[in-house]
């Protein structure tokens, strides 16, 4: 049977493909554009925190204690500590000795964790690396 338009002989001479070259296009820019979007995603999903049930931390008189209360005021033990540079030469004093000592940062519920995370990285910039956090348990302690 012939075809419309074509000779009885050339049923042999058609060849029928697919470009594939605009389908890859668009998959490299899906690619693109979800490899770019997937970070930007991820860093923004809010995230509600486990309240935390820790062992109960044994005082020890070598450990400093740093508070925050929510004013963002800085104390050592009980005394202020005017100024960040202040705070950060006397924990290189500390960071001196052997064994070095655990530093424990109390934050107010209230503070602002700018604060806290500048207390925090004044511990690193010392070179100490024992910190840890002092939290109440669930519940208010009850």
């Amino acid at each position: 049977m012939a075809m419309p338009g074509g000779a009885a002989g050339d049923e042999d001479d058609l060849t029928v493909t697919i470009n594939t070259t605009p389908l890859v296009d668009v998959m490299l820019v899906l690619l693109i554009i979800f490899l770019i979007a997937i970070p930007v995603a991820i860093r923004n999903v809010p995230v509600a925190l486990p309240e935390e049930r820790t062992a109960p931390t044994q005082t020890r008189p070598e450990n400093i204690t740093l508070s925050v209360d929510r004013q963002g005021d800085v104390f050592w033990g009980e005394a202020r500590v005017e100024t960040l540079d202040a705070l950060i030469a006397r924990l290189r004093g500390e960071a001196l000795r052997e064994p070095q000592p655990d530093i424990l940062i109390r934050g107010d519920r209230e503070a602002r964790f700018e604060m806290i995370g500048r207390v925090l990285a004044a511990c690193r910039q010392a070179g100490l690396a024992n910190v840890g956090f002092i939290t109440e348990p669930p519940g208010g302690g009850k």
